[in-house]
């Protein structure tokens, strides 16, 4: 085929399902040998825009807005721990791990988009804060994984001062909320179709499939 696919992820660092969707997608498109047809950009989406900066332990969050017993969230961890395993992604909870404030990770990875490094990037950010227990709204910590895909610091700091991508970010979640985005991951290829949730390797590849012919 010679015409691209293009494919939007609509996702937030700290949402373990949107890691898994993207392990399903990635295998449906190496399984379709598609890696050269398809273009990739993932998408602002803040599942606590409110989230103060000292952030909040993760068991006490998931019962505050899910209404989650201890009990529901350990086995909700173990199903998601095992099918991203399937995969080859570690999730490694700890007690005490937090929920904490995405937007300055929004803010680096759309720069990062400019120099062709945003997925190396949200790949390295879902492994410091899933694997490695990174606190990732420490800007500080946030620049020393840019730097491990290649982005120095200088090109950070500069990106968490440009007020232009401050306001690019926040108009983009404004314009998946409106146009219907209420849950991630949300795929949506070529612009047209959109697939909700970690969906399975299959679903992801009779999608790419359909645009192929």
């Amino acid at each position: 085929m010679t015409e691209k696919i293009n494919i939007d992820i609509i996702s937030d660092v700290v949402c373990p399902w949107c890691i898994v969707g993207y392990k399903h997608l990635e295998a449906a498109i190496i399984e379709l040998n598609l890696q050269d047809n398809v273009e990739l950009q993932w998408q602002p989406f803040e599942l606590n825009p409110d989230m103060p900066l000292e952030g909040e332990e993760l068991s006490a969050h998931m019962a505050r807005k899910y209404g989650s017993s201890k009990a529901e969230s350990e086995q909700a961890r173990n199903n998601i721990t095992k099918a991203a395993a399937d995969y080859g992604f570690h999730f490694n909870y700890v007690e005490g791990m937090k929920i904490v404030n995405t937007f300055d990770v929004h803010i680096l990875l759309d720069y990062a988009h400019s120099l062709g490094l945003q997925t190396a990037l949200k790949m390295r950010l879902f492994s410091a804060y899933f694997s490695e227990n990174k606190d990732i709204s420490n800007k500080a910590v946030l620049i020393k994984e840019a730097e491990e895909v290649g982005i120095t610091s200088e090109q950070s700091i500069t990106a968490f001062e440009n007020n232009e991508i401050k306001q690019r970010v926040k108009a983009l979640e404004s314009q998946w909320q409106s146009m219907g985005v209420s849950g991630v991951p949300t795929v949506i290829f070529n612009r047209t179709t959109a697939l909700t949730g970690a969906q399975p390797q299959e679903t992801y590849k009779q999608a790419l499939l359909s645009l192929m012919k």
